[in-house]
């Protein structure tokens, strides 16, 4: 029996409240202000990189690494930096937005008692979709390579982040068959996707369903071969669960409050072979935040 081991990372992040222009080591950068107090915490993204920054009362800005050594292992520099500057332990503190505000906000109430803060965690927000495509099921017997239609609708999750790279996805599609190609299926499918280039206006991202439910429905027609000339028809249908890990790829362009999203789906599967035709599988379709 095929065993899901699947993990699922979610930058944690909040929305900022101010931006300003700092020199930091003779770079200028326009940094978002996530934290005030005795220490504050500044970030931002650059070529789709975060970069976090502390700044002590004295105005000194240092910046939080965590650069790979020579044994291709994480030095943590950062929780060295964030000790030096506060004393205080940091081996549980993370070089994330959500992790290092925690840290700076606890470090600034020990110092001021009148201090008042939230580090409450982000919540997640959804986006509702509506597709269609055409696809020539490449996971299923195709001798003719036949294209067919289908639709579907999808549920995306994501953390309420301003550009958030990770997000989980619930997705139904009906497929439709042909009068020369007997198949039709509905999918009920789990996923997950990382948005490799990721803007306020544009991303791409590698997907993959890692479960799936299909119902389908087939139909084949063959010779009697005591009877030739006589042909007989049979219908088929099957239903089950399993976990194929198929993998593709996608964009979503920003349009109004939603994004136009093209997906090509089905690539590969890890845990189930495709057939001879060269995968085709593209949806086409509209989401929007709700």
């Amino acid at each position: 029996m095929k065993k899901l081991v699947f993990l699922l990372v979610l930058t944690i992040s909040t929305y900022s409240f101010a931006q300003n222009t700092y020199t930091v080591n003779n770079e200028t950068l326009e940094l978002k202000t996530e934290v005030e107090g005795t220490l504050d915490l500044l970030w931002n993204t650059f070529d789709n990189q975060f970069r976090y920054f502390v700044k002590t009362e004295d105005g000194t800005i240092t910046e939080l690494t965590n650069a790979k050594d020579s044994n291709n292992k994480y030095d943590n520099a950062y929780q060295n930096t964030l000790s030096n500057i506060t004393g205080l332990d940091t081996s549980q503190t993370k070089l994330t937005l959500y992790s290092l505000k925690q840290f700076v906000n606890d470090y600034n109430a020990s110092k001021n008692s009148s201090y008042d803060y939230d580090n409450s965690k982000p919540k997640l927000k959804t986006r509702i979709g509506l597709f269609g495509g055409l696809t020539n099921n490449p996971f299923v017997v195709n001798p003719n390579n036949k294209k067919v239609a289908f639709f579907g609708a999808e549920l995306e999750l994501f953390q309420d982040n301003p550009m958030p790279k990770h997000a989980g996805f619930l997705n139904i599609r009906t497929t439709g068959d042909t009068d020369d190609f007997k198949y039709s299926s509905t999918q009920i499918a789990l996923g997950y996707r990382f948005r490799f280039i990721n803007t306020s206006n544009f991303n791409a991202y590698a997907q993959t369903k890692f479960a799936t439910y299909v119902s389908s429905k087939s139909s084949f027609t063959y010779e009697d071969s005591e009877n030739p000339g006589t042909f007989f028809t049979q219908d088929l249908s099957s239903s089950g669960f399993d976990v194929p890990f198929i993998f593709g790829l996608g964009a979503d362009f920003k349009v109004g409050n939603g994004y136009v999203t093209f997906v090509y789906d089905s690539l590969f599967a890890a845990f189930q072979d495709t057939e001879d035709n060269f995968p085709m599988d593209v949806a086409l379709g509209y989401k929007f935040n709700l």
